[in-house]
């Protein structure tokens, strides 16, 4: 019984996490075409990467247009979520679970690490990993969502 509640509790996390990227891809496209980027905020051409992410991460949230501040603060609680939802399924001790949720940890993760490289460069191509990494995401929640509406080995046996 705990493994059906623990899934049942992922399948509602799943669908607020769909949700949340949905308003996160969103705001990403009102901030690539109503926000100008200045090309020389801290963090701007970095001799090294993830330092430079930090600075232009950081920037964005203290000193950004209100659609940037909010883009940023939410893909860093993206990332708190994504991290929660695989120690959940971890916890939960279903490998099909850990399969997706690491999916979906890897593409937010690489969708944030794309957005700051696109602070740091301005470059165009990083917009659309960015945007590739999300439909990564997405595609293994949405997956989470399927397969924790299945029914179970075990709930399949006990209602047998």
């Amino acid at each position: 019984m705990r493994t059906e509640t623990a899934r049942e509790n992922l399948r509602n996390q799943f669908l607020g996490t769909l949700t949340f990227l949905i308003v996160q891809f969103l705001l990403g496209m009102a901030v690539n075409l109503f926000v100008t980027i200045p090309t020389n905020h801290p963090g701007a051409n970095p001799p090294e990467y993830f330092g430079g992410v930090a600075q232009s991460v950081t920037w964005a949230i203290l000193h950004g247009h209100v659609l940037l501040i909010i883009h940023a603060s939410l893909g860093l609680l993206l990332v708190l979520n994504a991290l929660g939802l695989l120690i959940a399924a971890t916890r939960a001790r279903s490998r099909d679970l850990i399969t997706v949720t690491s999916f979906g940890l890897f593409g937010v993760l690489a969708a944030g690490f794309n957005g700051g490289s696109f602070l740091n460069y301005n470059q165009d191509f990083s917009s659309m990993l960015m945007a590739s990494f999300f439909a990564i995401a997405i595609g293994a929640y949405a997956v989470g969502l399927f397969v924790t509406g299945r029914p179970t080995a075990a709930s399949a046996t006990a209602s047998a």
